[in-house]
């Protein structure tokens, strides 16, 4: 018969005996406090099998995304391919596919996966496109784009988040990303121009320089609006003739854009 483990976790009982205690009547020999907090601290640190949050992903996808009208095949392919559960603190793990936002540090946040999938659509990436990500955060959005274009490029002005991010994504085999630590309201002059930006993080203004880094036929998606305050999802699109439209999706609330001081 198997021996007994903790949920979700691959760290059997007897695993636990041999490294932290005895065994008596079935039990841990040891001080209940250190016994509660090694519990813990095995169930923070070790990772769930790999296929242990495919259901939670599936649910996500059917019940969060598609039910509120996201259709991109594409868009939802790559919502159930990659592990959300592991762009966010392991500490927040089990909560990575519920529909809400999640803290990842700084005072910054992973999006709600609707929102992701919903700004994901609403940019209509190609297989050969070239996307620009301002605010990369823990790298999620990243993930999802690269499954999605050629090359993503994405900036964070958090040096410990864009330094984060950049290692995971890599070990995670996401190669077609390529991650900077700077100014996103200045874009990647030298990358430009992109057929996709996603911003993921709110000015008051669209930042100029985005515009111009657009692609003719380019798009843009973008949370403007007052900092801490309703802001307005918008889509903006640039022509053949260089000429802008925009329109305003739905109201939001997103982390302000920050710029160095």
């Amino acid at each position: 018969m198997p021996s007994p483990s903790v949920p979700g976790d691959s760290i059997s009982l007897w695993t636990f005996k041999a490294r932290f205690g005895t065994m008596k009547h079935g039990r841990c020999v040891v001080p209940k406090v250190l016994a509660f907090t090694v519990c813990l601290a095995l169930v923070a640190s070790c990772p769930a099998p790999p296929d242990s949050f495919e259901a939670a992903r599936e649910r996500m996808v059917s019940q969060q995304i598609e039910a509120r009208d996201v259709k991109d095949p594409r868009v939802l392919a790559a919502m159930r391919s990659v592990p959300r559960h592991l762009f966010v603190p392991s500490s927040q793990r089990w909560t990575a596919y519920d529909d809400h936002p999640l803290a990842i540090g700084h005072g910054q946040t992973i999006s709600q996966p609707y929102i992701v999938a919903l700004m994901t659509e609403l940019a209509r990436p190609g297989a050969g496109d070239r996307a620009l990500e301002v605010g990369t955060g823990s790298g999620y959005q990243a993930a999802i784009l690269s499954r999605l274009v050629r090359e993503v490029y994405t900036i964070e002005i958090l040096p410990p988040l864009g330094e984060e991010a950049a290692r995971r994504l890599k070990d995670l085999g996401y190669s077609n990303v390529r991650v900077r630590v700077g100014d996103g309201y200045e874009g990647w002059v030298e990358a430009a121009p992109f057929d996709v930006i996603l911003v993921t993080a709110a000015p008051e203004k669209v930042p100029p320089p985005l515009l111009e880094q657009l692609k003719a036929g380019g798009r843009l998606v973008i949370p403007v609006g007052p900092i801490h305050d309703v802001q307005s999802l918008q889509l903006i699109e640039k022509d053949a003739q260089g000429r802008i439209l925009t329109r305003d999706m739905l109201p939001v609330q997103f982390v302000p854009l920050t710029r160095p001081r």
